[in-house]
């Protein structure tokens, strides 16, 4: 499941669980793009719930979206990842280091609270 909430006007909310095939991938990639069209400056809180690697058709379907997604990615500054997996954690932070503009910052589950604060600030 890959659930998408637009959180005000500047902020879209992610929730992630399970194993996304190539349909589900396609709906939550031309979802995302929907919903972040009028985004500025955005903010975005991931929350890893379960992770499951992607199907390959999944995979093929982000690849073969990728310079829309760069574009998609270029209207967010701050991205605040839940997850309790210290590798999930450690992706999305290196992630962030190579991203230019986007601040990534992961959290516990149980700090979803300062993960807020933090992308408010």
């Amino acid at each position: 499941m890959f659930k998408i909430t637009q959180n005000g006007k500047n902020r879209i909310d992610i929730e992630l669980s399970g194993k996304l095939d190539s349909k589900e991938m396609k709906i939550a990639l031309d979802e995302l793009e929907e919903k972040s069209k009028i985004i500025e400056n955005g903010k975005m809180l991931y929350d890893v719930i379960d992770f499951h690697i992607p199907s390959i058709g999944a995979i093929v379907i982000e690849f073969s979206r990728l310079p829309s997604m760069f574009g998609l990615i270029k209207k967010f500054s701050k991205a605040a990842v839940l997850t309790d997996k210290n590798w999930i954690k450690n992706v999305s932070e290196l992630e962030g280091a190579l991203i230019p503009g986007l601040e990534i910052k992961a959290f516990s589950k149980e700090e979803k609270k300062d993960a807020e604060a933090w992308l408010n600030d």
